[in-house]
């Protein structure tokens, strides 16, 4: 009886490990997961279970997944060329746009800055620190009022000290 047992077992472990296969060399043609599981007849739970469990299998997808989207960049690239070749004007832009540095999409601001030279009352300044300190609490995530001030390493929070 244990002989039919480990027989089955390691039968499975075959199957399996070839559909695993099956699977990678699909997902390097189409590094879609689902696409690549219906081509070869495995379920997506399927494929995150054994990623979960089979941290060398996970290394592998991983690594099939980023040979798929270098092959569908080359593929993508090929039809831009020929669209260029064609003299298809949104893909001369768009090749234009994002290779020569001329082209970029640029913003310009232009502004102007004045000084304020009038001095904050000490009670303003009270404000503007303690406002200060509020934001840079809810920046870092920190929002407990048991924080007293700390910051989140354990020195005072000090808006006007420079020493960051």
């Amino acid at each position: 009886m244990d002989n039919i047992k480990e027989k089955s077992t390691k039968t499975i472990k075959i199957r399996m490990s070839k559909k695993k296969q099956e699977f990678l060399e699909q997902v390097k043609k189409t590094p879609i997961v689902q696409l690549a599981c219906e081509k070869v007849c495995i379920s997506r739970a399927t494929i995150y279970r054994w990623r979960e469990s089979d941290k060398e299998f996970a290394k592998a997808m991983d690594k099939a997944l980023y040979e798929g989207k270098l092959l569908v960049n080359d593929v993508a690239e090929s039809q831009l060329m020929s669209a260029i070749r064609e003299r298809n004007m949104t893909a001369i832009i768009f090749w234009l746009k994002h290779h020569h540095q001329e082209y970029v999409p640029r913003i310009k601001i232009d502004a102007q800055i004045s000084h304020l030279t009038e001095k904050l009352t000490p009670e303003q300044e009270k404000i503007v620190r303690e406002a200060l300190r509020l934001a840079a609490l809810s920046e870092s995530g920190i929002n407990s009022p048991n924080n007293h001030g700390n910051t989140a390493n354990g020195s005072e929070s000090d808006p006007t000290n420079n020493q960051r």
